[in-house]
């Protein structure tokens, strides 16, 4: 999942939300002792999310419809059209409650900026001032995520202009695999969390 999902699945829990957020820049034992057990336990929430997500059925139907035009790089755009699912999902969010957890996402990192990864504050400072957790809801916010994968993306020669188009094409069905897949998840992470704290 992307950062809107990683940063909802913390359940609004300030360490979690950190711990999240930060897990793919955080390698190795010796860099995650680092950390607060509370964010170790948001990096370890963050890396079962992402094994749950590559484990599910309906994220490997999603992936099919951008496979032809990206290959392997068909999860990292699927990651992101259910974040924007996700931020368009009226049982979980409304317009103004998304733009306030946004903001209270950015205030939680920003409180802690300087004992966070140099590499996660670069991208942070983008995702801060471009908002993307909120932008995320509309086609030309992911429309500029994509554009943003296609860049960083070394072995990718499609154009992002296609996978908007296939984003676009595919809309209702890739809806459809957010819609199957989320509960699930969100009911996993909830158990993991329970069997955690006892």
């Amino acid at each position: 999942m992307n950062h809107l999902a990683h940063a909802y699945l913390s359940f609004h829990q300030p360490s979690l939300i950190t711990g999240n957020l930060i897990a793919d820049f955080v390698k190795g034992k010796r860099q995650l002792e680092v950390f607060t057990p509370d964010i170790q336990r948001g990096i370890r929430i963050h890396r079962a999310i992402d094994t749950f997500t590559d484990q599910h059925p309906a994220t490997g139907k999603a992936k099919l419809f951008f496979r032809p035009s990206c290959g392997l790089y068909s999860g990292v755009y699927v990651d992101v059209v259910f974040d924007h699912f996700l931020a368009n999902d009226t049982a979980r969010f409304t317009e103004d409650s998304l733009y306030a957890f946004a903001a209270e996402v950015y205030r939680v990192i920003s409180q802690q900026a300087d004992a966070l990864p140099p590499a996660f504050m670069e991208m942070f400072q983008y995702m801060q001032q471009y908002n993307w957790l909120y932008n995320y809801r509309t086609t030309a916010g992911i429309e500029r995520a994509f554009r943003g994968i296609t860049q960083r993306a070394r072995y990718l020669e499609t154009n992002a202009s296609v996978i908007t188009a296939v984003f676009i094409e595919h809309y209702a069905a890739l809806q459809s695999c957010y819609e199957t897949f989320f509960p699930q998840l969100q009911a996993h992470v909830e158990k993991l969390l329970l069997t955690e704290n006892r």
